[in-house]
């Protein structure tokens, strides 16, 4: 028996409550998705915002004086030694955000798929 075939056997035999149940999960993980694609973007945009002001410092003054908050302990540094960090942690954000976009949008086709394997609309 192919596969295709063997799939659709196992989803017929789903009960309603099963499938009920597939759909609330799959509901719930692309939600959950979306709500860290959301804190992601705007950390994002927080790390943008400080690092177009540090970059106007680091013109003009790059020793001056700044604070940065590390696991809950804030430290003195200066704009030359933050500026490449806070650059580094909105790169790996980023990156962050581009995978889990692709994770949505994968977990979106699945999630559309079992809505037409169902006839759910």
């Amino acid at each position: 028996m192919s596969t295709a075939t063997s799939k659709k056997a196992a989803t017929r035999q789903l009960s309603d409550q099963e499938i009920q149940a597939n759909y609330s999960r799959l509901q719930n993980e692309l939600q959950t998705f979306a709500q860290k694609i959301g804190e992601l973007e705007s950390e994002a945009e927080e790390h943008e915002l400080v690092l177009k002001t540090l970059e106007e410092c680091l013109e003009t003054e790059p020793d001056r004086t700044c604070f940065r908050l590390i696991g809950g302990v804030l430290v003195e540094r200066t704009v030359k030694e933050v500026a490449p960090q806070i650059k580094t942690n909105r790169d790996g954000i980023r990156r962050v955000l581009d995978t889990l976009v692709t994770q949505y949008k994968t977990k979106e086709e699945e999630f559309q798929s079992f809505q037409r394997e169902h006839g759910i609309r």
